[in-house]
Parts: structure tokens; sequence; C-alpha cells
């Protein structure tokens, strides 16, 4: 159901499919999903089915919880004295920008209360209502590269055309704002050196990334693709050493100003 409810200023209820968030989860107190202390909105729904994806239950649009913009706005407001001068609100997945019409809202009223919005995001749509929110109300966007060539990003993200990604974050630098990149290491998949060498040649001239997160791969959402009934399809995938982890940042350092691992 689409509908949900605000009021007015003469205090009438109006109902409106615009102002409604459909929601997996909430966390109060991320820190791991942009600067600072945040609350972290996971949205239900994503077009990918990554084969590391730790959260799967989020991929299915259906389901979720169906929460009213300005609840959510409040919620954010009582937790404003935690986020500091850094912290704020991220909204993720999901692929949040799936409900990019909603989100505007959202963000727009965040922004009025001073609040820092941030976009954790696979970068698969660049329409109307997205670039609207992403060149107004996002203060900040984390884009997730999953693979520098199309038939690892096939075979990893169960998608066509990785272009699509590349293609947002060139509409993000040429909007002069803030962006982040977020890039999962799987031994022999994406932590090699000569991806690694890629990943930072195409995005060395790029001024508006402040920094690059290393996701080291784990395999903690196995017992929820087996509770949804899906083969996993990475199982015989180890995780990184920090040998490996700490040559990824050592490449990477070469090209972004500043390189994280999770």
């Amino acid at each position: 159901m689409n509908t949900s409810y605000f009021f007015n200023q003469n205090r009438t209820i109006i109902k409106t499919s615009d102002n409604i968030l459909n929601v997996h989860s909430i966390e109060s107190f991320g820190t791991h999903d942009g600067p600072g202390i945040r609350m972290v909105v996971f949205l239900q729904g994503c077009k990918l089915k990554c084969q590391y994806c730790h959260n799967p239950d989020t991929i299915d649009t259906q389901g979720g919880i169906e929460y009213n913009i300005e609840d959510l706005v409040q919620r954010a407001l009582r937790m404003k004295s935690y986020f500091g001068a850094n912290g704020g609100v991220t909204v993720s997945g999901g692929e949040p920008l799936l409900q990019s019409k909603s989100l505007i809202p959202f963000f727009k009223r965040l922004k009025e209360e001073g609040i820092h919005t941030n976009i954790d995001t696979n970068g698969r749509l660049l329409n109307h209502p997205t670039t609207e929110l992403i060149d107004h109300y996002a203060d900040l966007v984390m884009l997730d590269i999953k693979h520098m060539n199309e038939e690892g990003f096939q075979k990893l993200a169960g998608a066509k055309n990785k272009e699509t990604t590349f293609n947002f974050a060139k509409h993000r630098e040429a909007s002069g704002k803030k962006m982040w990149l977020r890039y999962v290491l799987i031994p022999g998949i994406t932590n090699t050196p000569e991806l690694l060498h890629q990943l930072g040649t195409y995005f060395k001239d790029y001024k508006t990334i402040e920094k690059i997160e290393l996701q080291p791969y784990h395999k903690l959402g196995i017992h929820k693709w087996e509770a949804l009934g899906w083969e996993y399809e990475l199982k015989d995938a180890r995780e990184n050493t920090q040998e490996e982890i700490d040559a990824a940042v050592e490449i990477l350092s070469l090209y972004f100003k500043e390189v994280k691992a999770n």
C-alpha cells in the first residue's frame, strides 16, 4: 500500500504516496556509514543480486515497513545532539535510489533542520528524481564500485552494464559535490593488483572524491541466504589476509588522498 498521512497548516490529515519510505530497518548509532555518528535508514528493494551481499533480505522490493517521512525526521531530530559536527542521516539499502521520489522531501526536511544527508548507493539509477535528489539534497554520496570490467561485474552483481555506475560517478563529479567510493575486496575476484590499479587510474583525476573505503570480504551473511533458500555462490571464497588488505591500501594510496579499510 502506497499511502501515508501528514498534516497541512490547518491540521487536516492529507494522504500522499510521496511521503512514505519503504524501510527494511533503522540503525540508531551507525559509525561506518558516513562521517560521524549517524542514523542509518536501510530501505527495502534492490535491482542487483550481488554474490557477496550480507543483507539479501533487503533485495526483494516487496515487504519492508512503510514509514511516514515526518516520523523519520522527528526520529532524527531526537538524535541530533548525538550527531555532533560531522554526523547525520545516511540512507542505504537495498538500493535507496529506487525510492528517490520520496527521498527528495525527506532530505529536504532534514536539511531544513540542519542535518547532514548521505546516500549509500550502487549508482544504477540516474533519472530525473535521482538527479534532483543528489544535485540538491544529498550532502554526500557514497558510491559502491562493484568491479572494473563488464564480465566481472555481470558475474558478481547479476546485472549488465557496469557503465551505469560510472556514468553516475561522472554526474556527481560534474556537480562538484562530495563523494566517497566503496569497494569490496574479494581475493582473486576484486582484490587483484591489476583491478586495483584500474580502479585508481579511472578515478585519479576526480576532484570530488574525498576517500575510498575498502570493505574486506566476509561471510557473515551466508545464514541469511540459506534462510531465503538461495544458493550462496561465494561459499568457497576466502577472506583477505591482513597482508592483502595492507597491499590493497598501498596500491590505492597512489591514487586517492585517503584510503580506509573498514
